[in-house]
């Protein structure tokens, strides 16, 4: 986002809960030093394309990657989800180009992390862990979002591989990924059951970038084309017709991450909003002074603290208890990122006009949290897991 005025110092009184450990709280460390060290600060929010080469370098050089990114010698159940979550917290809370730029390494690279050869593994991990190489998940069609089995990019049998036609779209880090985790439909099974997931290459032949797309918050998205673009068959990652479990593992991996985001974007807004009340004069008094303020930031602060708790939660049960969290990441993730939409709105109701003003925090955030309610499956889609899952429990 445009930083109008620094950050302010983030409180982080939280790592007193039970979910975390000596470890989160050295990481949190670590974390405060790097937003401290000037990447940030550095950011071109007019060139997002540099921007994010640029963050995924100096991430990876600050060793941070190391918590998103399975290393070579483990697989993804050696991903700590409250570390990544207090990263992404961390992060969303200072700039969300940051925040987006750290998630979209994990979540690229899940998929080998999951089910990639030992080739793929060496090729793919190390480079996108140490920031070298961007990484992109591209799952999205414009007929296929929430229901992914709707998929229509077909991967055929060619030969010794597989030959792409279709699109991609919606694609985080279209168009400037080092590497693509692509989702087609190879028939198998009906359904589902009938998706593989391959690496593509940049200058693999029939490969291109059909479409930037521009939103309200800038990130790089791209619609993605392939037109008989031949891939040997040791692109495939994992078997075929698992493509559908590789994404939904991936996704489950981070999804209750996607909640501390909007977390990190609501302690941002609830901040600037509380230093605003404190200082702005109004009726001989301060905007503070007014109950309706109190009351406002009240609801706000507790509402906060409900999200962060969903959220943490989450990662706790799967770092700690290795239990499913299908059920918890999406509650995690369906209230802190509507809890954000109003905690954000209301932090900008209180600047007033200036509010809107493009540049402002609050103005940036409003941008920013709008996506997280769409993206990683949009809320509507969670309140269905969550009632399926719990039906599903109670039938049993």
């Amino acid at each position: 986002m445009n930083v109008a005025s620094p950050a302010p110092p983030m409180k982080r009184d939280w790592l007193d809960w039970p979910f975390f450990g000596e470890s989160h709280r050295a990481f949190a460390g670590a974390l405060d030093r790097f937003v401290g060290g000037g990447a940030i600060a550095a950011i071109d929010h007019e060139d997002v394309d540099e921007s994010c080469r640029d963050l995924v370098r100096a991430l990876g050089e600050a060793g941070l990657l190391n918590v998103a990114v399975a290393p070579l010698d483990g697989d993804a159940s050696a991903i700590d989800s409250r570390s990544v979550c207090l990263a992404r917290e961390t992060l969303a809370y200072r700039d969300g180009l940051a925040d987006f730029a750290f998630a979209m390494q994990g979540l690229g690279s899940g998929a080998v992390a999951i089910a990639g050869s030992d080739e793929q593994r060496r090729l793919v991990l190390p480079k996108v862990r140490s920031g070298e190489w961007l990484a992109a998940f591209a799952l999205s069609e414009r007929e296929a979002g929430s229901d992914v089995a709707a998929m229509a990019c077909s991967a055929r049998e060619d030969g010794n591989g597989y030959r792409l036609g279709g699109e991609k779209t919606w694609i985080s880090n279209g168009g400037i990924a080092d590497v693509y985790t692509v989702f087609a439909r190879t028939d198998e099974a009906p359904g589902a059951r009938g998706i593989s997931a391959f690496l593509v290459f940049p200058d693999d032949r029939g490969f291109s970038i059909a479409e930037r797309i521009d939103v309200m918050a800038p990130h790089p998205l791209a619609t993605l084309r392939f037109e008989g673009c031949r891939l040997p068959a040791d692109r495939r990652v994992g078997g075929a017709g698992e493509g559908f479990k590789i994404a939904m593992r991936t996704l489950d991996i981070f999804r209750a991450s996607v909640a501390a985001a909007a977390v990190g974007f609501a302690r941002r807004a609830f901040d600037e909003a509380l230093a605003h009340a404190k200082s702005r004069k109004m009726f001989g008094a301060t905007l503070a002074d007014l109950q309706l303020t109190q009351a406002a930031l009240g609801e706000m602060a507790a509402d906060i603290d409900a999200a962060a708790l969903l959220t943490y939660r989450a990662a706790w049960r799967r770092d700690v208890q290795k239990l499913p969290t299908t059920v918890e990441a999406a509650m995690a993730k369906m209230t802190a990122t509507e809890t954000a939409q109003r905690v954000i709105d209301r932090a900008l109701q209180m600047f007033g006009g200036r509010g809107v003003r493009r540049g402002e925090i609050v103005e940036s955030l409003y941008r920013e949290i709008r996506a997280l309610r769409i993206y990683e499956g949009a809320t509507e889609v969670q309140k269905l897991i969550v009632a399926r899952e719990l039906i599903k429990a109670r039938a049993s």
